[in-house]
């Protein structure tokens, strides 16, 4: 794949919130240029006047392939081209079972975790084909791996449908286009206690999360850096892999964390 090494040109969609902006701060921190999208107007005045003259900030639905595109034409009229795009984009829903969620969350989930993806790639695809190549990122989450969870089934589908559609396009994508999966581990961010009605079992999954979990200021700048390096077609970048679960939870005794306090 043909990328400048020094400083690249990122888009990132759903990069005002979350790991989302985390990744985006940490490439502007390290010189890059970024252009993030997001949806909510509040959130995205707020952040203007905190971005630098680096950062373009559009509001776009990623379900909408021509708000994508309009942040593609945008993107490169400001910065000349693009080199990577990442569809971080996802939302979750209430933890409860499929038959219990409205049918206006459930196609709310779906369509932003995978037909926002789709959009995002087709439109970055298109546009890299035409400027010399890029690389694309999905970002991976539970149930992207098979397993599944009660009360998270639409998400967990959304996540794995996410999977295969990486897969295949890594056999789709024209020659200087590559794509990879991201994934990010358990990050302490609203999508991570979402959902949880009951405060005995957020108490639960807390002790869990702080021994797998952790903040955005540590997983963001790992992966952005990653995100930018010269990746192969098919890549898979794991923060939380097998063997870190496995020492976490062997030192768990010996390390108190507590993640959800400051």
């Amino acid at each position: 794949m043909s990328r400048a090494q020094s400083t690249s040109t990122v888009v990132v969609t759903g990069g005002t919130r979350g790991i989302g902006l985390g990744i985006t701060r940490a490439l502007l921190d390290r010189g890059h240029r970024v252009a993030l999208c997001g949806t909510d107007i509040e959130r995205m005045d707020r952040l203007r006047d905190d971005l630098p003259d680096t950062a373009l900030l559009m509001s776009a639905d990623v379900t909408d392939r021509a708000e994508l595109q309009a942040l593609w034409d945008a993107a490169t009229a400001r910065f000349g081209r693009i080199d990577v795009w990442i569809n971080n984009a996802g939302i979750s829903h209430v933890r409860a079972p499929v038959w219990e969620l409205s049918a206006d969350e459930a196609r709310k989930v779906v369509a932003t975790n995978l037909v926002g993806a789709i959009n995002g790639s087709a439109v970055a695809i298109a546009g890299m084909m035409g400027a010399g190549g890029g690389h694309i990122w999905n970002m991976e989450g539970l149930g992207s791996d098979g397993r599944a969870v009660p009360g998270l089934s639409v998400y967990g589908a959304s996540k794995r449908a996410l999977t295969y559609l990486t897969k295949a396009l890594v056999k789709e994508v024209p020659s200087g286009v590559s794509v990879g999966l991201l994934s990010p581990g358990m990050v302490v961010t609203d999508l991570l206690t979402h959902g949880y009605t009951d405060p005995a079992e957020l108490a639960k999954a807390r002790k869990i999360f702080n021994i797998l979990a952790d903040r955005v200021d540590t997983v963001a700048p790992w992966l952005a850096e990653r995100a930018i390096a010269p990746a192969r077609n098919g890549a898979h970048v794991r923060w939380l892999t097998t063997p870190k679960v496995i020492g976490r939870f062997a030192t768990a005794p010996l390390r108190r964390r507590d993640l959800f306090t400051e």
